[in-house]
């Protein structure tokens, strides 16, 4: 029986090696590749053959998972994507599947669950968890923020004053201060600056 081919896209090595073992050690899938940025898996694409990726999302040399799934969606079709990252932030959940992602998983769950997903996914199913994971941000938990806060909160951690996040989201700048005031009543964190640091580290909310 020929096993399905495996590329590894993560720029975290210990993530990374902890795949490449569950490849190795299983029944039905061998390793081709493993990578560290998500900018190579086209030249890799061009003259090898791959069924299935497993895409880390968010890389330290600036390349996005999520683009590069996107791609091999579009011009690899009969390849199979698993978006995994360890962001609980939603919207990379929803941008996967805008993006045809066959399937999505967070790596703190254990080999056994991602080897089913792989299993799974190559015989055409597609998973997805039903919510990201929940995370302490200050002194509540991420889920306790509404949508629209996490909207504003994601152009914060990239620096936006008030006016841009105004502008990107279309609401008024006045709108904007009660969002920015509410999750720092309910966070207990002294300023915008900090609740913005703090979120983008736990991966809460982060603006690709």
């Amino acid at each position: 029986m020929n096993k399905t081919r495996v590329m590894i896209v993560d720029d975290q090595a210990i993530s990374r090696q902890l795949f490449e073992m569950y490849v190795k050690n299983s029944d039905n899938f061998e390793l081709t590749f493993s990578v560290e940025s998500a900018g190579v898996v086209d030249v890799y694409l061009l003259k090898n053959h791959v069924d299935l990726i497993l895409m880390d999302i968010l890389m330290n040399d600036g390349s996005n998972g999520l683009d590069a799934c996107a791609m091999v969606k579009r011009d690899y079709p009969e390849i199979k994507v698993i978006a995994v990252t360890s962001m609980p932030e939603q919207s990379f959940m929803d941008k996967a599947r805008q993006c045809g992602v066959d399937s999505f998983w967070y790596k703190e769950t254990g080999e056994n669950e991602i080897i089913d997903v792989m299993n799974r996914t190559m015989a055409g199913e597609h998973i997805y968890p039903d919510h990201a994971p929940t995370v302490q941000l200050g002194n509540v938990l991420s889920s306790e923020l509404t949508d629209r806060e996490l909207d504003v909160l994601r152009i914060i951690t990239t620096g936006a004053s008030n006016t841009v996040v105004a502008e990107k989201l279309g609401i008024s700048e006045h709108t904007v201060k009660t969002h920015v005031r509410s999750m720092l009543t309910k966070t207990g964190f002294a300023n915008r600056t900090e609740l913005a640091i703090k979120a983008r580290a736990l991966g809460v909310a982060i603006e690709l």
